[in-house]
């Protein structure tokens, strides 16, 4: 039975190598814990290069110098320890790592967590696939002012059932991610739902971020920013 044990761990060590989107088996989360995946780290010149022209693009108004790399580790819906990568502002790192460590121990579901590069920096592409992430260069979703994601100091956390809803001038109602309507219900039950006073909410608030959830004119649930 001892052997078993040992075996099952010597191959749970060997399947977990810390790659982004990497399943984590809990044998090993039991016996060597979870504080290794909560990193902090430069931008490496290859995340650099596939970042440039892509989330990092032309026009530039932030400094690579003031961008990091974080990894951490998130529950999605059915419990799985999954590793977690995002760039962000290095003034909020510190913050985001103790978030998403406090998110992950209570087992609060986060679906997925990775660069918004790999969806060709594509904001609508990232929402859709309920894709947690920060920076982006881009401007706001109603247009006109960049984004506080173009300075790495917001998040968009399940995008997909935390949508953005904005009634026009015009009358034409935007919301967005396409196809996320039905999440507007905010009184309705579905997975991955960020609730005001919830676990999530709180923590984005006590570290001093704004929700998007509380702004006036138009909504948007999965925003948190600073």
């Amino acid at each position: 039975m001892i052997l078993l044990c040992l075996v099952s761990l010597v191959q749970a060590r060997a399947q977990t190598n810390g790659k982004p989107g990497d399943v984590v088996p809990e044998p090993y989360l039991k016996v060597f814990g979870h504080e290794r995946f909560f990193t902090q780290s430069p931008i490496t010149d290859p995340l650099h290069e596939m970042m440039e022209g892509t989330s990092y693009k032309t026009g530039r108004i932030v400094d690579w110098e003031n961008l990091c790399y974080i990894q951490v580790l998130h529950r999605d819906a059915d419990g799985n320890a999954i590793v977690g990568e995002m760039v962000c502002n290095i003034l909020i790192a510190n913050d985001l790592i103790e978030i998403f460590k406090a998110l992950f121990e209570a087992g609060y579901p986060i679906e997925r967590m990775r660069l918004i590069d790999h969806y060709g920096g594509d904001d609508e592409a990232s929402m859709r696939d309920n894709n947690t992430s920060c920076f982006n260069q881009r401007r706001t979703t109603a247009g006109g002012m960049m984004s506080k994601h173009s300075f790495g100091m917001a998040v968009d956390i399940n995008p997909r059932y935390n949508p953005y809803y904005k009634v026009k001038a015009s009358g034409n109602v935007m919301i967005k991610p396409d196809g996320s309507d039905d999440y507007l219900q905010r009184d309705a039950d579905f997975p991955y739902k960020i609730t005001k006073g919830d676990l999530c909410h709180r923590l984005f608030r006590q570290h001093g971020f704004r929700w998007g959830g509380d702004w006036a004119l138009g909504k948007d649930y999965q925003h948190f920013e600073r």
